[in-house]
């Protein structure tokens, strides 16, 4: 055999003219190092490559390759069938062990070159296996991690743990994902998604190996979308406010997604742990735990209870309604009310009327259980302090302007605002008939029971009021650029790292945050709180000359209106509260900037009445003047009213400033509150007409041939209880 002489070869990579031998049976270039793919030492003749011209062809070559053939898929065959006809072996592993150790009794092995192509592939069945037990396996560690974290941080008693279990697994089994023809019917399904014939397909080389079905896609993506859809991530957190629920915890809705946000509840960043319990991603399985176990973004507060529901509804499991006392029990702290007073009459009208809609429901539209328990003590509030439209709130906002203004002036200073504001606020209590009106009102107050004495409603109202802006919820990442800086490392962007390590990067963000903690040490230690108004006055003085328009718009945000939340409450820090020292102080000097006021300085309380409608207006509510004419004593009750195409909402401003402020600590909109509450009402209004149907019922007059001769009376039956059916 001649030697061939290599170093007259050209390297395919970088063009040299130059190869060496190996001595692995393969050549490399002698500049790059690269591997020549097109040539590999045989160990046979050059002349054996050569056809002989005998008809024969040559003994060995290049288009001769190991092919390992693949029957078509046809759609009378199923998948299993088609891929385990050339993956699986022939004979179990262990029988091939044996054969061969019994042709080759030295234990050596062959010791002739084998079929290279025959390697380990995992079949079908191992490939959805892998993937269906990965995804279960690791959204029940995700619940089991939740649980944890319930009982350890938050409190809630550990028999919630007896109570996930036989949750998940009544869900799992009722999923039907276990079943024995799961894989195949999925598989189908997404065959039949496309309409038309099958289209010839060729796979990537990195899944040549994966089952694929008749249209080229993944049957691995196919299962594990089949299962992320039926048994979503989201319903971990279901499942944990399911236990709670069905434990009688006070855990709520919005407790489960606030702290699943934060971080307090693995569920953004749990695929770490799960990671961590299986490993690497298997050949069977090649999606990531990354992939598979992070969700993209929160589930919603109204889905959150209507998936749990569903759930219940599913398994077959009877669920109580929410648990009142303790849910009532903080709200009225979150409110900063007596909650020893309240309480126990909330409970009353919550034993005697049992809304049906305290019970979880599967509606995704339907009002949240909460909204409803924030109704009961709505209506109990109302019924203490008797917050009826009396003007409760504009009269706290008259003897304050009166009083300061005596201490400044020394007598009472006139309104200078439009005359329909002005009696709009004073409510017309120049009338003969309103002080007749007011006296009844007085006198109705004083023969009233202990109760409603003792219990001050202008004092509820400047509460509410006051402390508005405290009574929303606020994530512990908004505190400060350190701790969110902290939550996006631990939470939102949870194991993710550069791509290779940079010490330059790492040297560079160090130093970025010395400087942010050097600067946050050397910050003035100022008044926070007073810099805001300077600013609003320094922006007042310099847009003397702007348009109507423009002004009242400024005063629109300027004036306490649209707050840090989407309630738009009033603002404490812009000076602007009701109670506020230095609004009492300016309210003599300061000129008014509503077009209508012509420039000259407002009373106090015109400026507090104007906030209030602009707030009201933003909200879809109409201001109403209190009441003057008072033909009766009783609970009032509010309507909508059609305006224009749109509901209109109607409301005093002390019953506004009660719903506003339970609206917040709801977390709801206003609106949504004032719905909850119109609903609740009617249904009490419901029970009392036909309690009181029930009371004057008689019983029908029953004649009988053999005890009495009396005559029938079919007329005499004013209230139609003949009809009735005993």
């Amino acid at each position: 055999m001649e030697q061939t002489d290599y170093s007259k070869w050209t390297c395919k990579m970088c063009s040299n003219v130059g190869l060496e031998d190996g001595n692995d049976g393969y050549f490399y270039c002698i500049r790059c190092g690269s591997q020549a793919d097109d040539i590999m030492e045989t160990g046979v003749a050059d002349e054996d490559f050569v056809d002989k011209g005998d008809g024969r062809g040559a003994l060995y070559s290049a288009s001769h390759r190991h092919v390992l053939h693949r029957q078509p898929i046809t759609q009378s065959q199923s998948q299993s069938q088609f891929w385990s006809q050339f993956t699986q072996p022939q004979t179990p592993n262990n029988s091939k062990d044996v054969k061969e150790e019994e042709e080759y009794g030295d234990g050596v092995g062959p010791t002739e070159p084998g079929d290279f192509g025959d390697v380990g592939v995992a079949g079908y069945e191992e490939y959805y296996r892998e993937v269906r037990m990965r995804y279960v396996m690791g959204l029940q560690l995700m619940i089991q991690f939740q649980s944890e974290a319930l009982v350890k941080k938050f409190k809630v008693h550990p028999s919630i743990c007896g109570f996930v279990g036989p949750i998940w697994m009544r869900f799992l089994a009722q999923s039907g994902v276990m079943n024995q023809g799961w894989a195949d019917e999925i598989i189908q399904h997404s065959e039949l998604q496309i309409p038309g014939d099958p289209k010839e397909f060729k796979a990537r080389v990195k899944y040549r190996l994966e089952p694929h079905n008749i249209h080229g896609k993944r049957a691995v993506m196919i299962w594990y979308k089949a299962l992320r859809k039926r048994m979503p991530l989201s319903c971990s957190l279901a499942i944990s406010f399911l236990a709670c629920h069905v434990a009688r915890e006070a855990v709520l809705p919005t407790d489960i997604v606030k702290w699943s946000i934060e971080g307090h509840l693995p569920y953004f960043a749990a695929y770490l742990e799960i990671e961590k319990s299986f490993g690497q991603a298997s050949g069977a399985c090649p999606i990531s735990a990354t992939v598979m176990f992070r969700p993209s973004k929160a589930i919603p507060l109204q889905k959150l209870e209507s998936l749990a529901a569903s759930i219940a509804q599913s398994i077959g499991c009877l669920l109580p309604p929410v648990n009142f006392y303790a849910i009532a029990s903080r709200y009225l702290n979150r409110l900063f009310l007596p909650v020893e007073k309240i309480l126990p009459h909330a409970c009353r009208i919550y034993v005697w009327s049992m809304p049906p809609d305290l019970w979880l429901s599967t509606n995704k539209l339907r009002l949240p259980t909460r909204v409803y328990v924030m109704a009961i003590l709505i209506v109990a509030i109302r019924i203490l302090y008797d917050i009826n439209g009396y003007g409760t709130w504009e009269s706290s906002l008259s003897a304050h302007n009166d009083s300061s203004s005596t201490l400044e002036h020394g007598e009472t200073m006139d309104f200078t605002c439009s005359p329909s504001m002005v009696n709009d606020a004073k409510g017309g209590s120049d009338s003969p008939s309103h002080k007749s009106e007011d006296s009844g009102k007085n006198a109705y107050r004083n023969t009233s029971n202990k109760q409603k004495s003792e219990l001050d409603a202008t004092e509820l109202l400047n509460n509410l009021e006051a402390k508005y802006n405290e009574l929303g919820e606020a994530y512990e990442y908004t505190e400060d650029l350190s701790t969110y800086l902290e939550y996006c490392k631990d939470v939102a962007f949870a194991g993710l790292k550069p791509p290779f390590e940079d010490f330059e990067e790492e040297k560079i963000i160090e130093e970025f945050w010395k400087f942010y903690e050097k600067e946050k040490d050397d910050e003035p230690s100022e008044d926070l709180e007073a810099q805001p108004s300077r600013d609003i006055n320094q922006k007042r003085s310099r847009d003397n000359n702007e348009s109507p328009s423009k002004e009242s718009k400024r005063v629109r945000d300027n004036s306490c209106v649209g707050g840090s939340s989407t309630d738009h409450g009033t603002s404490d820090k812009d000076g602007c509260s009701p109670h506020s020292p230095d609004d009492v102080h300016s309210s003599h000097s300061q000129e008014c900037q509503y077009p209508e006021c012509n420039g000259k300085s407002c009373a106090y309380k015109d400026r507090a009445i104007r906030r209030m409608k602009l707030d009201m207006e933003e909200n879809k509510f109409c201001y109403i003047s209190p009441r003057v004419k008072l033909k009766r004593l009783d609970y009032l009750h509010y309507a909508r009213k059609m305006d224009e195409g749109a509901m209109t909402y109607v409301a005093h401003a002390d019953y506004y400033i009660l719903l506003r402020a339970c609206a917040r600590v709801a977390q709801v909109s206003v609106r949504i509150m004032h719905v909850g509450v119109l609903s609740f009402e009617r249904r009490l209004a419901w029970l009392e007409k036909r309690i009181d149907h029930c009371l004057h019922l008689k019983p029908p007059n029953i004649t009988c041939e053999f005890c009495c001769n009396m005559p029938e009376h079919g007329t005499d039956d004013p209230i139609g209880s003949s009809n009735l059916s005993i």
